[in-house]
């Protein structure tokens, strides 16, 4: 899968999460009927969001994203729907290539070590992922959930 359709379909999985947990949000507080949907969509949202995160910085050292487009795109997460317009900034101004860089190129430096090797190593790195998102939840659960 190409960086461009993973991260778009990542951005689009939390636009959606943040959907779900924004009508949870509304049965809860709004008509004060019920919170399942905050329970629910809230973990699905965290995890989605979480994996957006570790989606951005994976693309941004295999992409050259320089540190402020890095930081704009991991801060896009935050407000809904947002990362659905990064996408499309990204896209525009040609941040997000076709082919994963270092498929092929030589890494320079750990982070780049450590993409090359998730990039070169499909299934070990879709594992790998998996369980970066899932040590990466849990610390959450365990600081708490935001104020």
């Amino acid at each position: 899968m190409s960086p461009r359709l993973f991260f778009r379909r990542v951005a689009i999985a939390e636009a959606i999460t943040w959907a779900l947990l924004l009508a949870g949000m509304f049965l809860k507080y709004v008509t004060e009927t019920t919170e399942l949907g905050v329970q629910v969509f809230g973990m699905v949202h965290g995890v989605v969001f979480v994996a957006y995160c570790v989606t951005t910085v994976l693309v941004a050292v295999d992409q050259r994203w320089s540190f402020g487009r890095t930081l704009l795109g991991l801060a896009a997460a935050v407000p809904p729907f947002f990362t659905v317009l990064f996408d499309w900034y990204a896209e525009r101004r040609g941040a997000i290539a076709d082919t994963w860089r270092l498929r092929d190129a030589d890494p320079s430096g750990p982070l780049q070590r450590t993409a090359a090797w998730l990039i070169r190593n499909p299934a070990r790195g879709a594992v790998t992922g998996v369980v970066a998102v899932a040590a990466l939840t849990g610390l959450a659960l365990l600081v708490g959930p935001p104020a």
